[in-house]
């Protein structure tokens, strides 16, 4: 997988902002110090901190001003991949045991809850009330989305609109809170805080097409997971969708209830990939990602929204 397209100042200011995350988990509780920087340690680049930093650049730019709302949103992160893995029963996170694995499933909803709570602490350090607000909606929504599974393969339609409301509450929301809060650090207008909220929460639809794209199409070793985990676990993604579309048929759909057949599981994944679903949902995904690039345009001028653009061709092309 490539290298995030960011320079070396933007980084080093990524550095502090993850010695401050590191910083919040320590604690006098063993448990949760290290069950919390276990989850930390297995929650990627950083992609949320990277836009709320960005997003401030469009505007008046202040690490100071910025790094509070940047630290609270991997924070909100981390804490919905433990709720998220307790949910799905996952194995593995990025090649690390789930927490609930490691610890036992009370532990696990415990780490959970402290780092919403840590999270929520670190909003009150943030310069404008509206941050709250931005970060307190997309913690609704992500709960929304884990309370409301794609139930459906067909009719096509349903299951789209079943699928597009997982992820918007799964993972746009979080990016569209990213972008705002850090465009209300930067002391941008209302509309264009509004505007890179559309950004993020487009690229974040893009983003997650591409993770379900990349269940059925990467290696373990990329994946740090299992290939076809979301099939394994019964979960009904944008390719699969496409692939009974596509004449994959009710033998296709209901690969999703043959867990434990890794057969049936190997076969269907063949025929997702076969029937055109991973680059029906690839094609999708640039979609969404040419609709992000369209709310930068007010923005075009901005070395900084040269580097958003960078980073939506990275959501779309890593892995594919």
């Amino acid at each position: 997988m490539p290298d995030l397209p960011i320079d070396s100042a933007l980084i080093s200011d990524l550095e502090q902002v993850d010695r401050i995350v590191l910083e919040r988990v320590r604690t006098r509780s063993v448990v949760i110090g290290v069950a919390g920087r276990h989850v930390l340690a297995a929650g990627g680049k950083r992609i949320r901190a990277i836009l709320a930093l960005l997003s401030a650049q469009i505007g008046q730019y202040d690490l100071d001003r910025v790094i509070h709302a940047a630290a609270a949103v991997e924070l909100i992160h981390a804490a919905s991949l433990v709720h998220d893995d307790l949910i799905d029963e996952a194995e593995r996170r990025r090649g690390v045991p789930a927490v609930h694995r490691r610890w036992d499933g009370d532990v696990a909803l415990m780490v959970g809850d402290y780092l919403f709570a840590l999270a929520a602490a670190e909003m009150a350090l943030a310069p404008d009330p509206r941050i709250i607000g931005y970060f307190s909606q997309g913690v609704m929504t992500i709960c929304e989305g884990e309370l409301a599974p794609v139930t459906v393969v067909t009719p096509l339609e349903d299951a789209l609109d079943q699928y597009f409301y997982k992820i918007g509450c799964k993972t746009a929301a979080l990016f569209e809170a990213a972008c705002k809060a850090g465009a209300v650090c930067g002391g941008l207008a209302q509309d264009a805080v509004d505007a890179l909220g559309r950004f993020g929460y487009d690229l974040g639809i893009a983003f997650q097409i591409i993770d379900d794209v990349l269940d059925y199409t990467g290696l373990p070793e990329q994946l740090g997971k299992p290939a076809a985990n979301d099939l394994r676990a019964g979960t009904i993604t944008l390719p699969l969708i496409y692939a009974v579309d596509a004449g994959g048929g009710s033998d296709l759909a209901a690969a999703i209830d043959a867990a434990g057949d890794e057969t049936r599981i190997t076969a269907a994944v063949a025929e997702v990939v076969a029937r055109g679903g991973t680059a029906r949902a690839i094609a999708t995904a640039y979609e969404y990602h040419d609709r992000a690039l369209e709310h930068l345009a007010p923005f075009a001028a901005q070395p900084a929204a040269r580097t958003l653009v960078g980073l939506a061709q990275f959501v779309v092309t890593r892995g594919v």
